[in-house]
């Protein structure tokens, strides 16, 4: 699940050696961005914990954290997919609340076993992913535009939904294993502690599904290169013979799904399902992404990337939050932090470029 970009320019033949051999001008190991973040999560776990060991307990804190982590990382891919075709999505967690809102119908009305309603779930999120996407193709309109509109529209629909189909605005019926997902860890499904931790939700499993099919998309699939490659520059994809217009409805359309998921997830951590899921999914869907090395002008998208920056963000609030640092100052610490991290990236990249530059 390395970074993927559109194209890698070829190797000219002055800059091999004789023998035919590569070129052995590298960027060094440490510019790597997921290295650096993986380096910023650990390191900040670990003054988190120093300053306040409840930070490193399993159930209370760790457990919670990275089920949220889990959720957020589907919001930040959602929207990674549209960024890879140089497009947005602002509807994110208004699709999320969506697709939420007819898993808790079919459990609620429909008497719906947990899988099945997952399934109306994440087709509810694809289809209006894909009209969005449609939208956006066929008229011309910016992306930003459209899912902006969207955003209002499904806001006023999901919540005339979910006042004219329930009593509380809420579904609260729960399928059988419903609430093992919630609460229970992957080890508890594990013969033994072996094959997983208490602190690592069975949750933590769609997010890894997602993972595993984005990354393999995007590196080993020409559909990825191609998403890619529209992202990259639209007018040489569609004289490439790519069908641009059709890649941007898909994208759109994974986007729509992912958001989904995350709805369910959200919904399945608090133990409802209820119009306001996803109302603060927007944000963190784009620092996420953009963190990880996703390009917001398309064309580069990094699946792993894309967890650590999440990861990074939601250590940095819940160690702030243990430290006792309130809403307002929290999210200036959060916003500092996030600064330096950026700006401590981009240092790097500017100073081993030159480093390489002079070598040459």
């Amino acid at each position: 699940m390395k970074t993927a970009t559109a194209a890698s320019p070829p190797d000219r033949a002055a800059d091999r050696p004789a023998d035919g051999a590569r070129p052995t001008h590298r960027l060094p190991f440490w510019v790597n961005q997921r290295l650096g973040l993986l380096v910023l999560v650990v390191a900040l776990a670990a003054v988190f914990g120093t300053a306040r060991p409840a930070f490193f307990d399993e159930r209370l804190v760790l457990f919670p954290l990275v089920r949220d982590i889990a959720t957020l990382t589907v919001v930040a891919l959602a929207q990674m997919v549209v960024l890879s075709v140089g497009h947005m999505n602002l509807a994110v967690g208004r699709m999320a609340a969506f697709g939420a809102f007819f898993a808790g119908f079919g459990y609620d009305k429909l008497q719906l076993p947990l899988s099945l309603g997952l399934l109306m779930c994440l087709v509810a999120g694809c289809g209006i992913g894909a009209l969005t996407g449609w939208i956006t193709a066929r008229t011309g309109v910016s992306s930003f535009v459209v899912t902006l509109a969207m955003d209002f529209a499904l806001l006023g629909l999901v919540s005339l939904l979910y006042s004219g189909l329930t009593d509380n605005a809420a579904f609260t019926a729960q399928p059988a294993g419903l609430a093992d997902l919630r609460s229970f860890s992957l080890a508890d499904i594990c013969v033994g502690r072996l094959c997983g931790s208490p602190a690592v939700p069975q949750m933590t499993q769609f997010t890894l599904f997602a993972l595993v099919g984005l990354g393999f998309l995007y590196a080993r699939t020409r559909m990825g290169r191609e998403l890619l490659l529209t992202g990259a520059n639209p007018a040489a994809a569609e004289l490439s013979g790519i069908p641009a217009g059709r890649r941007v409805v898909l994208a759109h359309a994974l986007s729509g799904l992912l958001a989904a998921l995350a709805g369910f997830m959200a919904a399945v951590g608090t133990g409802t399902f209820r119009a306001s899921i996803g109302g603060d999914f927007m944000l963190p869907s784009f620092l996420g992404a953009v963190l990880g090395g996703t390009l917001l002008t398309g064309g580069v998208v990094s699946v792993l990337g894309t967890l650590l920056g999440t990861a990074l963000v939601g250590v940095i609030r819940k160690g702030l939050d243990l430290l006792g640092v309130g809403l307002e100052s929290l999210n200036i610490y959060l916003g500092c932090v996030l600064l330096l991290a950026l700006s401590a990236d981009r240092v790097r990249t500017v100073v081993s470029y030159r480093k390489v530059v002079r070598s040459t």
